[in-house]
């Protein structure tokens, strides 16, 4: 677990990327809704319904909070930006993919970053997907997901959008950039995510994730020269993504950024 620090630093910092939303289905991931989940694959698919393989499609890998971990992938797309794509009704304009990290384990460790990035490449190959095009975002859990990824493997990602995540905390063994501690690991990330155009959101008010670990990655971009803005929502709790993927300009922001 992490150390109880800067707010709620580490003691909430495994916790912070384990925490998420609740497991419960909330809606059903059918093909009806534009949700597939192709073979025994451990993940599901999000397909606009106006999907033809004549072109190339903006592709968003979309990282849960702690909650949606296991073995149910259909849990992943249950809260954050699962939610949005259900609610359009096959008219959100993004081919989406909803992996899953395991039971007990973080976005940002070597095992599960390869899960993803196997999960984009198939993704990206069966639904023609544009290597220009690909953007990365998560809540909570996958809000460092989305900071971690993003410095890791920025030749894969044309944008991030992390929520109330962050990169502070005594890394567990094998974890990204755990030779670097505190504002060393900051300036790491910042560094490595380089020129990659970054909107990250806080609640102002959150109980788990001190605000202040968006708020000092910012700066730290800034201070890179980094593309960066940053929302933060006045009086909101843990539960910014809901905020956050109602920002009306957010998709066309995406759209907008090309690798």
């Amino acid at each position: 677990m992490f150390a109880h620090r800067l707010g709620l630093a580490f003691a909430c910092a495994l916790s912070i990327w384990l925490v998420g939303c609740s497991n419960h289905h909330l809606f059903i991931p059918d093909a009806q809704a534009g949700f597939r989940r192709d073979g025994d694959a451990p993940y599901f698919v999000y397909v606009p319904k106006d999907w033809s393989a004549d072109k190339s499609w903006p592709v968003i890998v979309y990282l849960h909070g702690g909650d949606e971990r296991g073995t149910d992938a259909a849990v992943a797309t249950q809260v954050g930006l699962g939610p949005v794509a259900f609610r359009s009704h096959g008219t959100f304009p993004f081919v989406v993919v909803f992996p899953q990290a395991p039971s007990n384990s973080y976005f940002g460790m070597p095992d599960n970053n390869q899960r993803v990035l196997a999960a984009l490449d198939q993704v990206m190959a069966k639904y023609h997907g544009d290597p220009s095009r690909v953007y990365l975002t998560g809540n909570s859990l996958g809000g460092f997901g989305t900071w971690f990824m993003g410095a890791l493997y920025p030749e894969r990602f044309a944008a991030l959008a992390p929520i109330c995540g962050g990169v502070r905390g005594r890394a567990p063994k094998g974890a990204p950039f755990a030779d670097f501690d505190g504002a060393a690991r900051v300036k790491e990330v910042a560094r490595r995510i380089g020129k990659t155009p970054v909107w990250a959101f806080h609640g102002g008010s959150d109980w788990l994730i001190p605000p202040a670990y968006s708020r000092e990655l910012v700066q730290a971009l800034k201070d890179a020269g980094g593309n960066v803005r940053y929302t933060e929502y006045k009086g909101v709790g843990h539960d910014s993504w809901d905020s956050a993927y109602a920002e009306p300009e957010l998709f066309t922001w995406l759209l907008a950024q090309h690798r």
